[in-house]
């Protein structure tokens, strides 16, 4: 039985009944001229009931569920259910986005068998607009954002031509990689130098703590691991019902602004939830006095490396209590570059140790009471994956739309993960269904929240 990670093992560990860990995505397919909606649903469903070799990924298991060993090792099935995994279903009428995100809300709020591959994929027809829908649901101990995003672009292609779609679970798509010059086997002396480096890296990080604080208190800009969030309607117990929420904009948009203030693209995505949430705050009449702060997970993958999850994390002020637009987003940008000039400083152990202290609070989450009377670290995770820069197709299906679905929990009642597209920005909004009200409004927030910044953008020189 092949020992699992500790971070692979930390979300089996933190799923409760309230609190699946699971993460998720819905994608949008224009069926190729000539083709209906029901014969690509009829197609992708057959194809994935096809695809018999099943990548290992794609076939393991916690070891035992109802034993500390399911926490520990990983076990692989062989045979795999595919009427269990592989899911179709028909919208109820008219098939609005409305009824889609509804499906997607029920659906994302039910656990995962751990008895089985932790993995399902449900294939929707029924839309009044002809495309069809596909939601994946992957257990995250199984891979972040980034792979799962990686598994996608691997199953499609950008010949609108090409009619070799195959199922993400195909071991030839997943082990698919970049073509590169083979490396030299690594000699005798760089093993025992890399050796050296891991325990030297090991041996920095009392230093590398000790500049992190000294940081957090001399740099107003720099929220450092143990300051304290205020706490809002965001940071409650949550129950198990979810709420989902996606909208896409124009990426012209997003990056107009940032080329005109000289910031990052990421640096406009979070400005905008920062203004949609100070306004949705508003509207429940629970925005506080100090300003929120943000969770913001940072990729540590390479392009050749494995699936699976390597993910630090910056905690970034939102400036929600700053009603100016520009001043807000000037004070999102010092802050976002302070902690990325503090997690750049670090070595790869290092800034993975910085991660693990800013999202340490969550570990803890789920213990009676600590929610209810410890003040927050943060109070939303805001994470942006980036995705495909080109038009993808599914045996001649063009991909209009990925939205992420992702992971709300005790004390972080909404989550919002963005990924983009090759025109567009995709928001994924998932939210604790009862603790949330009115979460679509957030959609109007956002809207606005762009508006606002295209204005700013348009006054500078």
């Amino acid at each position: 039985m092949p020992y699992m990670p500790v971070t692979e093992s930390m979300f089996l560990i933190a799923e409760t009944r309230e609190q699946p860990m699971h993460v998720g995505g819905l994608q949008l397919f224009v069926p190729p001229e000539g083709q209906s909606a029901t014969e690509l649903a009829e197609e992708i469903f057959a194809t994935f009931h096809q695809c018999k070799d099943v990548h290992p990924m794609f076939r393991k298991r916690p070891a035992s569920p109802v034993t500390l060993l399911g926490h520990v090792a990983w076990s692989y099935d062989d045979d795999i259910d595919f009427d269990y995994h592989v899911r179709r279903t028909v919208l109820p009428r008219p098939g609005r986005i409305l009824e889609l995100l509804r499906y997607v809300s029920l659906n994302h709020g039910a656990l995962l068998d751990r008895f089985r591959p932790m993995w399902e994929f449900h294939v929707i027809e029924g839309l009044e607009d002809g495309r069809v829908a596909l939601y994946s649901k992957l257990h995250h101990s199984l891979v972040d954002g980034v792979s799962a995003l990686r598994l996608l672009e691997r199953t499609l292609s950008n010949d609108p031509d090409d009619r070799n779609g195959s199922a993400p679970w195909d071991p030839e798509l997943v082990n698919r990689r970049k073509r590169r010059p083979a490396r030299p086997s690594p000699s005798i002396a760089s093993r025992i130098g890399g050796v050296f480096d891991v325990a030297g890296q090991i041996a920095g990080m009392a230093p590398a703590a000790a500049k992190v604080a000294l940081t957090g208190m001399t740099d107003p800009d720099f929220v450092a691991p143990g300051l304290t969030a205020p706490r809002t309607i965001l940071d409650v117990a949550i129950g198990s019902a979810r709420r989902f929420a996606a909208q896409q904009w124009e990426i012209s948009r997003i990056r107009t602004v940032a080329s005109e203030m000289q910031i990052t693209v990421n640096d406009v995505v979070v400005a905008m939830c920062a203004g949609a949430l100070r306004a949705y705050l508003i509207d429940h009449d629970a925005l506080p006095d100090k300003p929120l702060v943000a969770s913001v997970p940072v990729s540590m993958h390479t392009d050749d490396d494995k699936d699976g999850n390597a993910v630090s994390g910056i905690l970034v002020s939102l400036a929600t209590d700053q009603p100016d637009p520009e001043r807000r987003l000037r004070s999102i940008v010092a802050s976002t570059r302070k902690s990325k000039e503090v997690i750049r400083g670090l070595r790869p152990l290092q800034a993975l140790a910085l991660g693990a202290a800013n999202f340490a609070p969550l570990a803890f989450a789920t213990i009676p009471g600590v929610v209810q009377y410890t003040p927050p670290q943060f109070n939303i995770i805001i994470s942006n994956v980036p995705g495909p820069k080109e038009h993808l197709y599914w045996n001649g299906a063009r991909l209009d739309g990925v939205y992420p679905v992702s992971i709300p929990m005790e004390g972080l009642a909404l989550n919002i993960t963005v990924t983009s597209t090759a025109e567009h920005i995709n928001f994924g909004l998932i939210g604790a269904r009862a603790q949330l009200p009115s979460l679509q409004r957030l959609l109007t927030h956002l809207d606005t929240s762009l508006e606002e910044l295209e204005k700013v953008a348009s006054t500078k020189p």
